[in-house]
């Protein structure tokens, strides 16, 4: 397969966009609890602010329709990981309370509206057919880089003795140059279907949307206060 046919293939480049979101996000979530504890000095409150200030991006994602009017989907996508990759890159350089916050909106902002044009430019891009595969693809990627992150993450500190500041910086610079090498790489594509510049509720999927508010509020829980306690306690 020649480079021309790699630079025109849809499915590469979001393969390539799902590794770059978990070198920045596994690295920002996996040091968060220690550096804000160690450094920022945060107690529960704290921490409760900053989850909840992490969570108004994800809650105003709708708000990316707004944003077609104005960039297309590709474009949207881009610009996310970088405000993801440069919200983490910058984290161990505000060991704050509202540099902590700051930096947290900013990578939120990216994480939350890369999520949402993800799916949608998946469900273009991808044939029926190969849907399904490629799909799971993705998650693969995702998880695999993820693995690779806390392995990087941990030599980082264990092996190399190093600092949050440049761990931070190592994952934030490595979704970055993924980002420039994916504009560089690869071309516009096309889009095939017009996407709606509205908000679509459907009423028979009120189960759904129940579900999701019900298993995000169990998640947020959790994520919140026991990995913080765990650390507050054992270190």
């Amino acid at each position: 397969m020649t480079l021309k046919n790699l630079r025109n293939r849809p499915d590469l480049l979001l393969l390539l966009m799902a590794g770059a979101v978990p070198l920045s996000f596994a690295t920002w979530q996996t040091l968060l609890n220690n550096f804000a504890l160690e450094r920022a000095a945060f107690s529960g409150v704290e921490i409760g602010i900053l989850q909840s200030l992490r969570e108004i991006p994800g809650f105003l994602a709708f708000a990316v329709v707004f944003l077609l009017f104005v960039f297309r989907e590709q474009t949207i996508a881009l610009l996310s990981l970088v405000l993801l990759a440069t919200g983490t890159l910058i984290t161990g350089m505000f060991p704050t309370v509202i540099g902590l916050y700051l930096t947290t909106v900013i990578m939120s902002i990216g994480f939350h509206y890369y999520e949402t044009i993800q799916t949608s430019l998946s469900l273009q891009w991808l044939d029926k057919d190969r849907a399904p595969e490629v799909l799971g693809r993705i998650i693969a990627v995702g998880a695999f880089t993820s693995i690779v992150t806390f392995a990087v993450i941990w030599l980082a500190f264990d092996v190399i003795d190093l600092d949050f500041a440049p761990v931070y910086a190592i994952g934030g610079g490595a979704t970055l140059l993924i980002v420039l090498f994916c504009v560089i790489a690869f071309p516009r594509f096309p889009v095939r279907i017009r996407q709606h510049r509205h908000m679509v509720l459907r009423k028979r999927y009120w189960l759904y949307y129940a579900l999701t508010f019900l298993s995000g509020a169990r998640r947020q829980i959790f994520i919140v206060f026991a990995g913080f306690l765990m650390v507050e306690k054992f270190g």
